[in-house]
């Protein structure tokens, strides 16, 4: 069907969504809506909520619930669960009950949190209660037009290629949204039969003990700490693993709240999204100030140092973490100890792995790929997961979640902070240290945002013209990397990786979750001042290549 074909069916659904759709005048803003269905990502079905195919929606989340149902169905025998949560999104509570209701129209057993919890939380209780798979309504760190629906199998680890090929397979055959919900009986008589458990305390302090379990560092210090949840789940989790500490929690940013009113995008990752609580830190003197995306699966940090407040890339972060921990688990560490890192991730964090005798694997962007790498381990034994992390602010530390996890990195993250205040050291003379023993390291990341169906045109116009542009691209490059095809085990993914002599770096690839294209760049050399003009004179030419 054509989008207009489309859009005059939905015309004729429920009144909200024909009165939603004859209020758009824009041509190109139906088209954008009904011109494909959504489709998973590297974070799975995500997208800007309202009317439409290509639009998050109850329709939408109806069809992708009953398509992963009968998934589910196909290759399980027996009885099914599935656990349900949501970040504070708008709309993620219609969406999260939505979901419910169609599983347990199909006889499948629904685990449902009846208040909102991080991503974390859901991979942890969809092991917890031995669920065959599991579903988070979040679309992270997004703003606040987007939502989300992210697909977890039974080990707690998001659908990985094999499962969201098939189970999307079972999603595409579904071309009739407005029968969805015919066979579905309320939320309130599915749990008076028993197909629909609320669930919240039990699971949270489960987890959050699991979490606490992988302290390193508990010495008494006088470390000050500024928290802000950006209105999304981390507030109460993360109070809690930081219990003792002194922490000051941003009020302005306590409450969640889907139209995250304080900031433009609540990604912390985004330098603006931390402003009202480096304002806070300054007033009262904090060392550290500490920011949770909406579902808490990835957390940023300002560190005082002199007058200033300076802003770490996830990369930084990422190798602090790994010198820390490897440092107070040294007396742990065996010969099967390994590090995982995306392939657009920093190598400073896996080159100190390597000093510390840790093995270092690589895997696709996703944290998706390093739960699996964690499932493999427990399956094979000839690994055993210490930490993985990637440059975009997610961590992991423990197999209690097979997800990136703000709670658990938020608290180690402060006790890191503490280890090296004790010392009379900020993290950023802890940084400059790792520095000095093994060069300097300038990471950086360029988001270029395509909308509609022309922005996705041009984003693989555009993956073409590097394809075939190649080695020409610079001068010094030494090898690219195309993982369209496949390299070593890793899946076939649309990212092309440019290798220079000296071992610096770019990767270019869209986003499995945006409209986006994004470059990597990571620049090694021994000179600071070398290493900023080097990545400037680089940004300068891919900026021309993609804005003209």
């Amino acid at each position: 069907m054509t989008y207009k074909e489309k859009y005059d069916i939905w015309l004729s659904f429920d009144e909200k969504t024909k009165a939603e759709l004859e209020a758009i005048n824009d041509e190109k803003e139906i088209e954008d809506r009904f011109y494909k269905d959504l489709a998973f990502g590297t974070g799975g079905l995500r997208g800007i909520m309202g009317a439409g195919t290509n639009r998050m929606n109850a329709y939408t989340v109806g069809k992708a619930t009953l398509g992963l149902a009968r998934y589910l169905k196909s290759k399980n025998d027996g009885e099914l669960s599935v656990a349900i949560a949501c970040d504070s999104r708008l709309n993620s509570k219609d969406f999260l009950w939505a979901a419910a209701r169609v599983f347990a129209s199909r006889g499948i057993k629904v685990f449902a949190f009846s208040n909102i919890v991080p991503v974390p939380v859901l991979s942890f209780t969809t092991r917890f209660h031995n669920c065959t798979a599991g579903v988070m309504i979040t679309a992270s760190h997004n703003p606040k037009e987007y939502n989300g629906y992210k697909v977890y199998d039974s080990k707690g680890c998001q659908f990985c290629t094999e499962d969201a090929k098939n189970a999307i397979a079972f999603i595409n055959e579904i071309d009739d949204y407005s029968h969805i919900y015919d066979n579905c009986k309320t939320v309130d008589e599915y749990i008076n039969e028993g197909l629909i458990e609320k669930v919240y305390d039990k699971e949270l302090n489960a987890f959050i003990a699991k979490v606490e379990e992988q302290a390193a560092y508990q010495e008494k210090n006088n470390l000050k700490i500024v928290y802000t949840p950006l209105h999304g789940t981390g507030y109460l989790p993360v109070l809690a693993v930081l219990d003792g500490m002194d922490v000051t929690v941003l009020d302005s940013q306590k409450t969640p709240d889907g139209n995250f009113p304080t900031v433009k995008s609540p990604n912390p990752e985004d330098r603006a999204a931390l402003t009202l609580a480096i304002e806070k830190a300054k007033e009262i003197g904090a060392d550290l100030v500490l920011g949770t995306d909406p579902d808490c699966d990835r957390v940023g940090i300002a560190v005082r140092h002199g007058d200033e407040y300076v802003l770490f890339t996830g990369n930084q972060t990422g190798a602090l973490l790994v010198n820390f921990i490897l440092t107070m688990r040294k007396s742990e560490l065996n010969e099967k100890s390994t590090l995982v890192k995306t392939i657009v991730t920093s190598e400073l964090g896996a080159n100190i792995g390597r000093k510390f005798g840790l093995k270092v694997e690589e895997t696709l962007t996703g944290f998706k790929y390093i739960g699996d790498k964690i499932n493999k381990y427990e399956e094979s034994g000839e690994n055993e997961f210490v930490i993985g992390y990637e440059e975009s602010y997610g961590y992991l530390v423990g197999t209690h979640a097979r997800d990136k996890d703000a709670v658990v990195s938020s608290m180690l993250i402060c006790q890191m902070a503490a280890w090296y205040k004790n010392q009379g050291k900020t993290l950023v003379d802890g940084l400059n240290e790792i520095y000095d023993e093994y060069g300097y390291y300038l990471d950086f990341l360029d988001s270029f945002v395509l909308k509609g169906k022309d922005g996705a045109e041009k984003i693989q116009s555009l993956m073409v013209y590097f394809r075939e542009t190649g080695k020409k691209l610079f001068p010094n490059i030494k090898e690219i990397i195309d993982y369209k095809d496949g390299i070593l085990d890793l899946p076939k993914e649309n990212v092309l990786k440019y290798i220079f002599d000296d071992g610096s770096w770019m990767a270019v690839r869209p986003s499995g979750t945006e409209p986006k294209i994004k470059v990597y760049y990571s620049i090694v050399d021994e000179n600071r001042d070398n290493a900023k003009s080097r990545l400037e004179e680089i940004r300068e030419k891919i900026n021309s290549i993609i804005t003209k």
